[in-house]
């Protein structure tokens, strides 16, 4: 192990055999922590080709469960998010693009930090469960065209050690690490195509258009080297998605949404990735014509009642989806209103997913507790002009003392000023 971790620091190929003696060894406990923490710093510094990346992602996907999704018919086309605040795009976008005949078979995560989880969220609706087995996940599919679970505890072992390292020592931030732990689950899960959705900006890791279009190229390579396809869609994450932040009321924004109803930049991203999944799918011939059958699913109601059939099939109350009201609440409400006049040039994604989680939105550590019913929802959004005074976001939360230090961090979001900023651009970049 010695020679190998030299081998890298001094910026040399690791072979496939090299590769798979490390992991294994990892695995099983023969390689220390203190050697694979050194291996993932000289790895920090050095980087890994394309193989090497690929064989990685291979290795550490192949080092649990593998979920086989050849039982149910059709393209299975999995979408994933690499994190925002106010990332709904899952609740619209799986009954949406099920109802338009792709299945639909996705394993998603729990927020941590600023970013929400699609999970968390699902359990705001009072008796929906996410953990199934296998089969139950399958079946579901084959019945319903749809179903969205947590990841069960064998799926990509390989990944949650090394990222347990990466995390404590600082290798948290390398673009061969970051591609291949989320091909590795993408890919252990048994998606056939892959539609990645790249946040870029203040609420997103990637900081910078150029390593957002970086990270997508190294994905889009692990893709074709194990046979998939994956179209990577470059968007903004500079300010919240939508106008809510916090787990029912996002579940609410997102039926909204799936009724015709809802926020256009929320409905914009929907279809832009739903029309690449549904010709991944070889539903449609082009993403045009895609996106005009996502828009008469939403319009004709299929695209909703799709998601009451999802949400009754995981045993979630379909009464509370069609009387949002039932849907958890706080026993605490404040105003957030504005101390200055002038355009709103700024409104921070990172500040506003950290002052939800003050709310009780998110957690702060693994252990936090979820308030399902805090949270934020915005009231004016980059570019509205502002009155001094005016009410700018509305804060729940169960908790009253938590809103001034909410209300602390949204004064670093917002951003007021003389002149009308530019408008900004959700979708930046396509690649595939």
């Amino acid at each position: 192990m010695v020679d190998l971790i030299v081998k890298k620091r001094n910026g040399l190929e690791l072979n496939k055999e090299e590769l798979t003696s490390i992991i294994d060894g990892f695995i099983s406990g023969e390689i220390p922590d203190y050697q694979i923490s050194a291996f993932l710093m000289a790895i920090y510094f050095k980087g890994m080709n394309s193989l090497e990346t690929a064989i990685l992602t291979d290795l550490m996907m192949r080092s649990g469960d593998l979920i086989d999704l050849s039982a149910i018919e059709g393209i299975k086309v999995d979408k994933h998010s690499t994190g925002g605040v106010g990332d709904k795009t899952t609740l619209v976008l799986a009954p949406l693009v099920a109802a338009a005949g792709v299945p639909v078979a996705k394993m998603s995560g729990r927020g941590l930090g600023h970013t929400g989880g699609t999970l968390d969220k699902m359990e705001s609706i009072s008796g929906l469960s996410v953990n199934m087995t296998k089969e139950q996940f399958i079946d579901n599919v084959k019945s319903h065209n749809i179903a969205v679970c947590g990841q069960n505890a064998n799926l990509v072992p390989a990944d949650k050690k090394l990222y347990a390292l990466r995390d404590v020592t600082g290798t948290v931030n390398n673009i061969s690490l970051i591609a291949s732990s989320i091909m590795s689950k993408k890919l252990a899960c048994g998606a056939d195509a892959i539609v990645l959705d790249l946040k870029v900006g203040h609420g997103a890791f990637m900081k910078t258009l150029e390593d957002a279009e970086e990270l997508a190229q190294v994905m889009i390579n692990i893709g074709a080297k194990m046979n998939r396809e994956v179209i990577a869609v470059i968007t903004s994450m500079s300010e919240p998605l939508g106008y809510t932040i916090g787990n029912a009321l996002e579940v609410k924004e997102a039926i909204n949404t799936l009724q015709g109803n809802g926020p256009d930049d929320l409905t914009e991203l929907c279809l832009e990735l739903g029309g690449h999944m549904l010709v991944l799918g070889k539903v449609s011939e082009s993403h045009e014509q895609a996106v005009l059958k996502l828009k008469e699913l939403i319009n004709s109601g299929k695209a909703f009642d799709k998601f009451k059939e999802f949400v009754k099939a995981q045993g979630g109350d379909v009464n509370s989806i069609e009387h949002t009201e039932e849907l958890p609440t706080t026993d605490h409400k404040r105003i957030y209103s504005s101390k200055e006049e002038g355009f709103l040039s700024d409104l921070n994604a990172l500040d506003v997913g950290l002052a939800s989680v003050k709310l009780g939105a998110g957690r702060e550590t693994k252990d936090s507790v979820i308030d399902f019913g805090a949270g934020i929802r915005l009231l004016k959004k980059t570019g509205d002009y502002i009155k001094k005074g005016e009410a700018l976001a509305e804060l729940f939360s169960n908790d009253e003392s938590s809103f001034k230090k909410a209300e602390e961090l949204l004064d670093l979001a917002y951003k007021i000023s003389e002149e009308k900023p530019i408008e900004k651009t959700l979708i930046l970049k396509t690649m595939r």
